[in-house]
């Protein structure tokens, strides 16, 4: 197989099973995340006031 002969499908289909197989990979050796342990998508902040630097309105 010379890189002349990999056509646009095989390379997409070969990059593919890599990314799947280092998914996998990593899955088998990390096991699944705790999405009830995993931070929020989406951090509104803590709720406390903001000390010091830029963003204190000092």
């Amino acid at each position: 197989m010379s890189p002349a002969s990999l056509s646009r499908p095989l390379t997409a289909t070969l990059a593919m099973l890599l990314v799947g197989g280092i998914l996998a990979l990593d899955l088998a050796l990390a096991g699944a995340p705790d999405l009830f342990a995993a931070p929020s998508a989406i951090a509104l902040g803590s709720g406390a006031a903001p000390e010091g630097a830029h963003c204190s309105g000092n």
